[in-house]
């Protein structure tokens, strides 16, 4: 029996399933983003990995190949950028490499660092998100006949939802220092905008603390129990 691994990729996508024989690592510690990522992956047939840190994906480069690495920029343990940049220079590099956050203006420096593409959060169109990585995937790689498009898009889950503010509420309360108050910053960002909360974007945005909290405890109240 032929190994799959080493299958082209071309003889095993399908029209509705392009990315199929694909694996992502996703690296990001938002499970909200992560289930939205999941959720495209699964539909466009490609195998998700998922990292929540840097040194989780460190350890997993270690022992796996993944064909596309998806990396936010805003980490617990560090920027997103110096892992692009690691796994840019590594060889063999990676067939596509993206960065990722909640941030546009992060999208220039994601490209510096190495990224092949930026992709903005929040996730909702499983048709962009398919086409972008097949874009920067070899030329050779993708099939470039015909193909489904998938319009579907990916709802929030309210579930994840409040356990992400619950987290970003945990964090508040640690007296954060300023490396942890601009991952907070960015956390919430991709959170908010996830479910367009266009106060908590603002106050992201601002860099306004007092308000991101007051707005995470506010929302918290909002949302009937589960």
């Amino acid at each position: 029996m032929p190994n799959t691994a080493t299958l082209p990729f071309a003889a095993r996508a399908t029209a509705d399933k392009p990315l199929l024989g694909l694996t992502i690592l996703l690296v990001e510690d938002s499970r909200f983003s992560s289930e939205a990522v999941r959720i495209m992956s699964l539909r466009s047939g490609a195998r998700l990995r998922r990292a929540d840190c840097i040194t989780s994906a460190r350890r997993h480069m270690r022992l796996y190949r993944p064909s596309i690495v998806i990396v936010d920029v805003g980490l617990p343990d560090g920027s997103g950028l110096d892992l692009i940049r690691e796994l840019d220079t590594a060889r063999p590099r990676v067939q596509a490499l993206i960065g990722t956050s909640a941030d546009d203006a992060m999208g220039p420096d994601t490209i510096q660092a190495g990224a092949d593409q930026f992709l903005a959060k929040p996730y909702h169109s499983v048709g962009v998100f398919q086409q972008m990585i097949l874009n920067v995937l070899p030329g050779n790689a993708p099939p470039r006949g015909p193909r489904l498009i998938d319009t579907g898009s990916v709802e929030p889950d309210l579930v994840v939802y409040r356990d992400e503010l619950h987290h970003a509420k945990n964090l508040f309360s640690q007296n954060p220092n300023s490396a942890m108050r601009q991952y907070l910053r960015q956390f919430l960002m991709g959170v908010a905008r996830a479910v367009d909360d266009t106060d908590l974007i603002q106050a992201a945005q601002q860099g306004d603390f007092t308000r991101m909290r007051r707005l995470v405890d506010q929302r918290l109240t909002e949302i009937h129990p589960i």
